[in-house]
This record gives C-alpha cells, structure tokens and sequence, in this order.
C-alpha cells in the first residue's frame, strides 16, 4: 500500500526561483490529498505528473495567500478538464466565501459541486475518514486562525497465510472474516485458531503536517509518535527574535518538536526567502534532532521509511 508525501513547494511568503509557495501531494492506497494549494501549484502538479482528476480532498492550513491563493485557478481548472464529481475542501472560515466571490466576479460556473468542511482552529477534531485513513485537523499557534493536519492509517487486516486455504479448503466468503481476527472451524468441528491462519499485520502509518506556527509545546502533543512530520522552519536561530513576533518557527523549535513528540522523521519547510543555503536549517535542526530531511520542490518522502528521492 503506497503512502508517500511529494512536496510541491516548501518557500514562504514570496515565491522565488528557488521555492515556490507551500503545498503538498499526499498519496495513499491510491487516494490523492492535496495540502495547501500556495500560487503555482497547479504548475508543480504538471511537472511532477500528479493526475489532477485523482484529487478528491483538500486541506487548507490557513488563509494566509501563500497557502491558498492557488485554489480558485485550481478549481477552474478542474473544471475545463470536464470534472463533475463533487470535491471536499476543508478550510477555515471566510476561505469559500473569498473563492465564491472570485468565481463570481469572473462569471465562472463550476461543473461539480464542492461540500465545503470549517475547520474549528481551537480544538483537535476528526474530520475525514475513510476504510484505511482518518484525519485529524489540530490547532496551531498563528497570527490568524491556523490548522496542522495528522492522517493515521487505521488498522490494518492481518494477513492470512496462502497455504491455509487451499489446506483447509477456506471458501473465499470466510477469508475476510479470518484476516479481521476470527478463527476458523472445520466441518469436523475441529477450530484452527486464527494465529495459526494468518500472519500480524503491519504497523500503521501516520503523517503530520504542521503549517505556520510559532513555537508551542502543545503541538507535540498532536503529533506524538508521528512516523514523518512535517514542521515549518521560516528562519534560524540567528532571526529567532522575528520568528516570535511573526508566529513562525526556527529549524530549532521545528527539530524541538520533532524530539518532544517522538516523531520518526523529520522534514523541513516554510523557508525564508531571505536565505540561500538550506542546509544550514539542517545543521541547526540536527544538533537537536537528528533524523531531518530538508525539504525541497520535487521530494518525494515514503512515510514510515528513511528512503527518499527527487523527482
């Protein structure tokens, strides 16, 4: 079951010729979540070939511009591709009232509908499930009502051994049963113990990814045990003053909750455009935490591995 993170873009603010403005694929069981939509992502989409129709779900942070501005020409797109199949995005308040009156102004009529979800910034709460996934939205600490997101894979069904069921003649109807954890009894009334049928299941996986925020303990909370975590770094130490009156973070408080939360990866983002060397963020990230990745246009990160590569 793949489940991999592709950046799209990690700059903040502004976007450069190094970095453009913050979204994210994140792809599972062959579902397509796109997080945040910064200007240009619809351009980072083609070039890194994400199927634009595959996309059913997004997940907005926060209505800074950086994080949405590339949504109404998203949506317009999607519908001159001939999308009629409805679309969730989850947002803060005033975000579907902004894009509505832009696809006003501009006469546009969209050819699918979109169910629209508000995200509650006080609070962590639920707010997509499905068969194999749940996300959970989780407030973070901005100048303007901002969310992270954790998409934690459910439990997964336990494999069931291939020999058993030609051995003990399992009709096809029972194979679900037994991989959920049922035991098996044969017509002799003899029962085969589900250990016996099947083989543990993998671990569950699970992603965060944490947007504009200042420093804050409680984030850790949110995103304990994370297997990859995702956490701004605007600036380095040396602009650490400026970081806590935007209500940003440094590569240090990034790599500080990253160790707090026991989170298996982490990568970094959100970069200053005022810097020129990433791996700076890096060093400064890894003398508290040392399994950090920098994030960059193109990565594409496995959750749960330490594998990773550029598109």
């Amino acid at each position: 079951m793949k489940f991999e993170l592709t950046i799209l873009g990690c700059g903040s603010a502004i976007p450069t010729l190094r970095h453009g403005s913050t979204s994210q694929i994140l792809e599972h069981h062959s579902q397509l979540y796109l997080i945040d939509c910064g200007e240009g992502a619809q351009l980072q989409m083609r070039k890194y070939k994400i199927r634009f129709l595959k996309i059913n779900h997004i997940f907005i942070s926060h209505n800074h511009g950086d994080h949405c501005l590339g949504l109404p020409g998203f949506l317009s797109s999607l519908h001159l591709l001939g999308r009629t199949r409805g679309l969730d995005i989850f947002c803060q308040s005033g975000l579907r009232e902004a894009v509505e009156y832009q696809l006003k102004i501009s006469h546009s009529r969209l050819r699918y509908p979109i169910d629209w979800h508000i995200l509650n910034p006080e609070e962590k709460e639920l707010i997509y499930e499905n068969k194999n996934i749940e996300v959970h939205s989780f407030p973070l600490n901005h100048r303007v009502p901002c969310c992270g997101f954790r998409f934690s894979e459910k439990e997964k069904l336990r494999n069931i051994k291939p020999d058993v069921i030609q051995k003990y003649n399992i009709p096809i109807p029972r194979i679900r049963q037994i991989k959920a954890g049922s035991d098996y009894k044969l017509d002799d009334g003899t029962t085969i113990e589900n250990k016996d049928l099947t083989y543990e299941p993998e671990p569950p996986l699970s992603y965060a990814f944490c947007s504009d925020t200042a420093y804050d303990l409680r984030t850790a909370n949110y995103v304990r045990n994370v297997d990859l975590l995702y956490h701004e770094s605007t600036f380095l130490d040396e602009d650490t003053k400026r970081a806590e009156d935007t209500y940003h973070s440094t590569a240090t408080h990034a790599a500080q909750v990253a160790k707090q939360a026991n989170a298996g990866k982490l990568i970094l983002g959100h970069y200053s455009a005022r810097y020129r060397n990433e791996e700076l963020f890096e060093e400064e990230a890894k003398k508290i935490f040392d399994r950090v990745q920098i994030g960059a246009e193109g990565l594409v990160v496995k959750v749960g591995s330490n594998k990773y590569s550029a598109l």
